[in-house]
């Protein structure tokens, strides 16, 4: 038998659920075992909207992860995202006991950072310490062992509406899985994605998902702002859909294939034939016409993000500018047009490699989950499983079988 202790990262998204399980090694390597996804059915703009859906895509995830990793699990660190997030910068002052800060002085001074008043139906998820002073000392992270008579707290705050963090977590639950922990999505993308180095310098992590772009603002290696705004990547499929009269699915797959955001990047001559409604003629749309409609949403979308950081008086504390990940950063060109608007440097943000299966999962829309998994790690948010070899035998089997049947998929589809 073999003994493993198990991390597990499940990201309920709006357009997938994501699942990605790992392993933690004796000396504190992290490992990647398995990964499962699935189309998200029953969530709009991150807010679950149908129970039953909602839970037979996260156990169909999950029960991917289990097969491609050989184990079983029955925890989870989950991600969290939507329109009812909200979150604030806050501040907390207390005297110093014994004129030596300890570790019971910072418990208070974050407590008294989060005695702040916010409506009945919203509930704090995190909060994240900032930086601390002592007397006139400012930019303390660590303050424990410090001499002085004041001590000040600096943390950022996130709340969430309390019924669709509990409908979330309800879901989790039915599908089997305990929750560890809740942490917002773009909190976790940073994880899998930005280096300390691009912490301190000052940057902003534009998660583009399915239903939302989540952004989190990064200085001196602090969280000093997040933000979630209620445009993503369907939004850009249903300008398609609509513009060129087409049904969703098509929409999304000519967005996948052909999709740019700068006309003048695509051959203005180049055609290719997209399939109506039911019932009528196959018909050819030009590439123009489509990188036309997705870079009107993308042009939208930076300028919203500029105003927030304007609005927010940011921009002369991201010296590093813009990183982009998500599935919504795929999009050809967008980086381009993002340095155009923002007018600071932009990139495209892919998770750092670790051990493991990093090679399949280091792409931009598994940024969030992969990220969870690093949370789960830190956290020490593990459960130890004894695996038998009789199991191991079981899981390969399922395996195997289960490739098979793909590959028999792929030659219906070609002959």
């Amino acid at each position: 038998m073999n003994e493993k202790n198990i991390v597990v990262g499940l990201d309920v998204g709006t357009t997938k659920v994501c699942t990605i399980v790992g392993s933690i090694s004796a000396s504190h390597e992290l490992e990647i075992l398995g990964i499962g996804t699935h189309p998200s059915i029953g969530l709009k703009k991150g807010a679950v909207v149908n129970i039953d859906k909602t839970v037979k895509s996260i156990k169909s995830a999950v029960d991917e992860a289990r097969l491609m990793a050989g184990v079983d699990f029955t925890e989870a660190v989950i991600g969290i995202a939507g329109n009812h997030i909200y979150s604030f910068n806050s501040t907390g002052v207390v005297a110093i006991k014994n004129q030596e800060v300890t570790d019971a002085d910072v418990e208070r001074v974050i407590e008294a950072a989060k005695a702040v008043i916010i409506p009945s139906d919203r509930e704090i998820i995190h909060v994240i310490p900032q930086e601390f002073r002592v007397d006139n000392t400012q930019g303390i992270k660590n303050p424990v062992g410090m001499r002085g008579v004041r001590l000040e707290a600096y943390v950022h705050i996130v709340t969430g509406n309390i019924s669709s963090i509990q409908n979330l977590i309800k879901c989790v639950e039915m599908a089997g899985i305990k929750t560890l922990d809740v942490v917002l999505q773009p909190i976790a993308s940073s994880e899998a994605v930005i280096t300390n180095d691009e912490k301190d310098l000052g940057v902003v992590l534009v998660d583009i998902g399915g239903g939302t772009t989540d952004l989190a603002v990064w200085k001196d290696g602090s969280l000093i702002h997040s933000q979630i705004i209620p445009v993503g990547g369907n939004h850009f499929t249903n300008d398609l859909a609509y513009a060129l009269k087409v049904p969703l699915s098509e929409a999304e797959k000519i967005k996948v294939q052909h999709g740019c955001v700068l006309p003048e990047k695509v051959n203005q001559s180049a055609t290719i034939t997209v399939q109506g409604m039911s019932g009528t003629k196959a018909r050819s749309i030009q590439l123009n016409v489509i990188s036309q409609v997705l870079g009107a949403r993308a042009e939208e979308l930076f300028e919203t993000i500029n105003s927030i950081v304007k609005e927010k008086n940011l921009n002369h504390l991201i010296s590093g500018g813009f990183i982009l990940t998500g599935g919504g950063a795929l999009l050809e060109s967008i980086s381009e047009l993002g340095e155009f608007i923002l007018m600071k440097p932009v990139k495209v943000g892919y998770p750092l490699s670790f051990g493991g299966m990093t090679s399949i999962v280091k792409n931009p829309k598994f940024s969030t989950v992969l990220g969870l998994l690093i949370k789960a790690s830190r956290n020490n948010n593990f459960e130890s499983v004894i695996i038998e070899q009789k199991e191991k035998e079981v899981y390969s089997r399922a395996i195997i079988a289960r490739l098979g049947n793909q590959m028999k998929n792929v030659f219906k589809e070609i002959f």
